[in-house]
C-alpha cells in the first residue's frame, strides 16, 4: 500500500499549483483515509468509463464525491473551479484528461458504440475483456481481488477492478441490465453431502457467487471457463452440481466442451472446459448454439519467440540445468515422465501454468544471445547450450495478447498472471458463437 500511495503522490503532485504543494501530503492522507485508494479508485475509474453511456451506475454519487475531493487535492481549491473546467463534465475523455492527465493512457478502451454489455468476474488481467471488446462489447463491471493483477488490468483497460466479489458491497455495485456475465471462476472443493446437487449445494464456493449474481441480475447469457479437470472432478459430480445450479437459477446450458487453445492461433496445448448458457425466457434451445470447430493448428513456438535476443537472466545457470537433468533422470529410472521439457522451434508449448514447472516444462534453446554475463545472483555460470526460459512477453503471446499489452509488474507476477489467464483467441472464437446465437434470436443491440 505504501508503494501505491507513493506512486500516486508522485503523479498527482506534478499537477498541484506551487502555492498548494505544502498541502499535498496532508490532502493525500485525507484521500487515503476517505476511500482506501484501491477500492474507491475502482469506483472512479468505472464511473469515468461509463458516465457518458446509458448504463445505470449504482455508485454514481459516491464516485462524484470522490472526484470532487480529487479535484480539491489536485488544484488546491474547493467548490471554485477555473473557467476552463466549465462544461468538462459533459465529456468523459475531457474529464479524464483534465483530472487524470497521466492515468488514462490505457491501450484497450471500450468501443465507442458498443453492441452489447458484459461484466468480467475473477477478471485476472482481462482475457475475457479483451475478447469481448474485440467483438464490440462494453465492460460495465470488473472484479479481481489480486492487487498485482488489478495493476495490470488498470494499465491496459483504464479500470481498476472492484475487489472481493463474495462481499455484498461488491455485488451491489454491478449495474443492472447488462447482457453477458463472464467468469473464469476458481474451482474450489464442492461439498456434495446433500442430495439435491443444486443451488444450495454450492454455498461456500466461489461458484456460488457467480450463480447468485446470475439469479439476481438475470443477464441474457453467460460464459464460464475452468480447468479441464472440472469435467471429471469427483467422478463428474462437481460438474453435475454446477449444471443443476445453472438450471435452477434460470438458464439453458448446452453441453460444456473442452476447448484447446492451439486450434485458435496460439502454439500452446491448453485445454479448458467452457460452459455457456442462455436465459430460459429467451427461447434459445441448447442445439441453437455450437462451439467453434477445432480443426487446424496454424502456429508454432517459433512464431511467438521474441524477435531480438533476450537478456542473459532468462538463461539457466549450469547448476540449475544440472539439477533439472538429474531430477528428470531419477523419475525416468522409476518409469515416470516427470521433469523439464524443451520445446522445439516447430513445436507446440505445453500449457503455461503458475509455478516453477510451468516454466521448466516449456524450456527452449536459443543461441542468439552472445553476452551471457550473469545479471542476477546464480550458482555456477550461465549454460552454453542455449537453454532458457520463455519470457513473460512470450507467455503473453502464447495466450494471444497483442504486443501492445502492457506488462507493468515484475517477472514473477507476470508469469503468474499469464499462467492464470484465459487464452484470448479461444475465448473470442467461442464468444463469437455465443453472440451469433443471441443475434439470431434478436437479442444483440444493433
Amino acid at each position: 500500500m505504501k508503494k501505491i500511495l507513493h506512486s500516486h503522490y508522485l503523479i498527482l503532485i506534478r499537477n498541484v499549483p506551487i502555492r498548494y504543494k505544502y498541502l499535498a501530503k496532508s490532502r493525500l492522507i485525507k484521500m487515503v483515509t476517505l476511500y482506501h485508494l484501491s477500492s474507491k479508485f475502482a469506483l472512479v475509474t468505472h464511473y469515468l468509463q461509463l458516465k457518458d453511456s446509458k448504463v445505470n451506475i449504482p455508485y454514481a454519487n459516491k464516485a462524484q464525491d470522490i472526484l470532487n475531493l480529487w479535484y480539491e487535492f489536485v488544484h488546491g481549491e474547493k467548490e471554485q473551479r477555473p473557467n476552463d473546467f466549465v462544461g468538462v463534465s459533459e465529456s468523459t475523455n475531457a474529464y479524464q484528461a483534465y483530472l487524470f492527465p497521466e492515468l488514462f493512457q490505457a491501450p484497450f478502451l471500450a468501443p465507442q458504440n458498443p453492441k452489447f454489455t458484459f461484466i468480467d468476474l475473477f477478471a485476472g488481467i482481462g482475457g475475457f475483456r479483451m475478447a469481448f471488446q474485440n467483438l464490440g462489447g462494453e465492460c460495465v463491471f470488473s472484479s479481481e481481488w489480486d492487487e498485482q493483477a488489478r495493476k495490470t488490468y488498470y494499465a491496459n483497460y483504464g479500470d481498476v477492478p472492484f475487489g472481493d466479489i463474495t462481499k455484498e458491497s461488491t455485488k451491489n455495485k454491478i449495474p443492472k441490465g447488462f447482457d453477458i456475465l463472464c467468469a473464469g471462476f476458481p474451482c474450489q472443493a464442492f461439498s456434495l453431502a446433500g442430495k439435491k446437487l443444486g443451488f444450495a449445494e454450492t454455498r461456500g464456493t466461489l461458484f456460488f457467487d457467480v450463480a447468485e449474481i446470475l439469479r439476481r441480475y438475470q443477464p441474457k447469457a453467460f460464459f464460464l471457463e475452468n480447468v479441464k479437470g472440472l469435467a471429471i472432478h469427483d467422478k463428474g459430480k462437481t460438474l453435475k452440481t454446477i449444471l443443476n445450479t445453472l438450471d435452477e437459477v434460470g438458464y439453458i446450458v448446452p453441453n460444456p466442451q473442452i476447448v484447446n487453445a492451439m486450434y485458435f492461433g496460439v502454439p500452446q496445448h491448453r485445454e479448458r472446459i467452457y460452459i455457456v448458457g442462455f436465459r430460459k425466457d429467451l427461447g434459445v434451445a441448447a442445439e441453437d448454439f455450437a462451439y467453434p470447430e477445432q480443426n487446424e493448428v496454424t502456429k508454432k513456438w517459433i512464431d511467438v519467440r521474441e524477435e531480438n535476443p533476450v537478456p542473459a537472466k532468462y538463461y539457466l545457470s549450469t547448476t540449475y540445468q544440472r539439477t533439472l537433468i538429474n531430477h528428470k533422470a531419477r523419475h525416468a529410472a522409476k518409469g515416470n515422465g516427470f521433469g523439464y521439457d524443451i520445446i522445439p522451434d516447430d513445436g507446440i508449448a505445453h500449457a503455461i501454468v503458475v509455478g516453477g514447472m510451468g516454466r521448466e516444462s516449456n524450456l527452449v534453446i536459443d543461441f542468439r544471445q552472445e553476452d551471457l554475463t550473469p545479471t542476477t545472483r546464480i550458482k555456477g555460470e550461465v549454460n552454453k547450450q542455449g537453454w532458457r526460459k520463455m519470457t513473460p512477453r512470450e507467455w503473453a503471446r502464447l495466450q494471444g495478447y497483442p504486443d501492445n499489452f502492457k506488462i507493468v509488474v515484475a517477472d514473477a507476477s507476470a508469469y503468474k498472471q499469464f499462467g492464470n489467464s484465459v487464452a484470448v483467441p479461444a475465448i473470442q472464437a467461442t464468444a463469437s458463437q455465443l453472440l451469433k446465437t443471441l443475434d439470431e434470436h434478436g437479442y444483440i443491440r444493433k
